[in-house]
This record gives structure tokens, sequence and C-alpha cells, in this order.
């Protein structure tokens, strides 16, 4: 309601207060029609994601083999991810040790850690695992699936993702220290035809790292962890347990992807929940995490005809793909 006085002046006080609430008006609706970063920045400078750079990563694992612990495939990997960790001018950490595998058979495991920026209090952990399957128990030509698979998706993809991001973080400095982790012996879980669900059969490695954390009272803001983020004409919709552990930051992230254009990947409807590295790094480490992950709505398998099948091979890694999950993460690392 205005006030309104016919044929008299309004008084000095009224005009004041009216002054004052056009100010606010001004101030309320000029801060609502702008698009203002997470950070509160309008002048947010993120790196470029080099698909091509993460491919090659990618290609790289491939070719040493199959990352199966307890294989020179497996040693001679872990010594390339070390090295170029460092080359990007991470403080690395190599965590070695012995975990036992659903068969009773020993595996000697490495958690790679790359610390950038360790002096920064504010911190963001992104991992992936980057062993491969031991066996091919997807695969329908029965002849085939007692040998490990190449697993250029699962576990090949998130690596070569997150060795980009890597890269990038050291050279331009983001607001947050950054730690990534390579985790071991995610999928040398129980085969799916001995119908025995034990869960901690699988994420070996992690489970490892949550009961021997790197650095004591180790935390971090939150954590985002990425597999089979290669193939093509991928979808990544919203997981479950990652709804449950950490949804505000789940939904930032889609909605993010959608503003830079990769909607089409990034699909906002729900998605079962899938055990995996970012349940037990949630539950207990206490850090809560998402996972971005393919996951086919309607396919019997759910992530894809390649998933734990010979077919899991470098043919299937798509660079557009990459781009959209790396530009993407890379974003939201530098919104902070």
């Amino acid at each position: 309601m205005i006030y309104t006085q016919k044929n008299d002046k309004l008084p000095n006080f009224i005009i004041k207060i009216k002054l004052n609430i056009f100010l606010i008006l001004i101030i309320f609706f000029t801060i609502n029609s702008c698009d203002i970063p997470l950070n509160g920045k309008q002048d947010v400078v993120t790196p470029v994601f080099n698909e091509d750079s993460s491919f090659n990563y990618i290609a790289k694992q491939v070719d040493f083999g199959p990352r199966v612990p307890n294989t020179k495939a497996h040693d001679d990997c872990a010594v390339f991810l070390e090295k170029k960790l460092q080359g990007f001018g991470a403080e690395v950490i190599v965590q070695s040790g012995v975990v036992t595998k659903y068969n009773g058979t020993k595996l000697e495991i490495k958690n790679i850690i790359a610390q950038f920026y360790p002096e920064k209090k504010d911190r963001i952990l992104l991992f992936s695992h980057w062993d491969s399957r031991f066996i091919a128990d997807q695969c329908t030509d029965t002849s085939m699936t007692q040998k490990p698979i190449a697993g250029a998706n699962d576990g090949g993809s998130g690596v070569g993702v997150l060795l980009e991001i890597a890269r990038n973080i050291g050279i331009s400095q983001p607001n947050v220290g950054v730690d990534i982790i390579f985790f071991d012996a995610e999928d040398q879980g129980e085969p799916v035809a001995l119908n025995i669900m034990n869960e901690k059969s699988w994420c070996l490695g992690t489970q490892y790292w949550c009961d021997n954390l790197h650095e004591k009272n180790y935390s971090a803001k939150y954590g985002i962890s990425l597999d089979m983020v290669g193939g093509k004409n991928a979808k990544f919709s919203r997981e479950d347990h990652s709804r449950h552990f950490a949804g505000y930051l789940e939904r930032n992230i889609w909605e993010l992807a959608d503003s830079l254009g990769y909607a089409n990947y990034f699909i906002n409807e729900p998605q079962k929940g899938v055990l995996h590295d970012h349940v037990f790094v949630s539950q207990n480490a206490g850090i809560r995490s998402i996972l971005i992950v393919e996951y086919h709505k309607g396919n019997t398998k759910g992530f894809g005809d390649f998933w734990h099948t010979h077919n899991d091979n470098i043919n299937i890694i798509d660079k557009k793909t990459l781009k959209a999950v790396g530009q993407t993460v890379l974003a939201t690392i530098y919104r902070e």
C-alpha cells in the first residue's frame, strides 16, 4: 500500500522510508537476476579438460594388461600412476597393504594417494579404483569367463579422467586443496555365479584405507567417485546411495552439468544404489561422497553390455563422454 495525502507534501521521514524501500527492492531484484556461481564470484575461470589427454591415459593403462593384484601388469601400472602424479606436482603416498580375497587368497595392494596443495585446510577428495576385474564373469562365452578383462572403462576411465584433472590442478591452483586416491582391489569381489552377495568382498583397497587413513584424522569437505565414465552414449543418473550421503552435492553437480551443456549425459532421474567405494568412504571414513557411474535403465546388466566382459576394451571409450565428466568435475572444484 502506498501512502498518499491529497494536496499536502509528504512528511520527510515518509519520503526517506519510501526511498529506502525503493533502494532495497532494486538491490533485491538485481541480486536475484544474476547468475552467481557457487562461491559467489562471477569471474570463476575453470581450466579446459583435454579429452585427448584423458583418452591417452586410459590407453596407457590398458597397454599394461589387466591390472589384477599380484601380477606384473598391476605392479608396472602402479609405478606409472605414481610417477605421473608426481610429475603433476603432487605429494604422492603409495599405501601398500595385504588384504584377503573372498576365497582366502592374499592380495598385495597399493592405494595411490596424491595430495595437491597439502597446506590448504579445506580439501576435496576425488577417487576411483584402478584395478581391473580378474575374471569376465558376465561374458556369454564360457570359454572366456576365467580370463581377466582389460577394464578400459571399468577402472581405466575413472583413472584417466582424474589424471587429466590432476594435470590441470598442478598448473592452476584452486581455492581448495585436492586429494586424489586410486583405490586398489575394488573389483576382486565374489563372482556373480556364486550368488552370494558378500558386500565386504568388494572395495578391499577402500576398506583398507578407511581403517588406515594416510593422515591422522584425515577429512575432506566431500568426495566424488568416478567409475565407468568413458563409454559411448553413457548416461549418468542420480545414484541412490549418493542421494542419501550427499544429496545436495549430487544435485549441484547435475545442475552444473546441465548449465555446461551436458544434460544429455547427466540425467536427472533416480538410479538404484550401487555398492561402490563411495559407500565405504561415506560410512567408514565419514566423508560424504557421491558416485558418478554409467547406468543403463532397463538393461539386465545395468552397467551396459561391456560390463565385466572382454568387450570392455579401448574401443568402447568415447572422448565426448570423458569431456562431459571431466569438465563437470573440474568446474565443481574451481567453483569452491
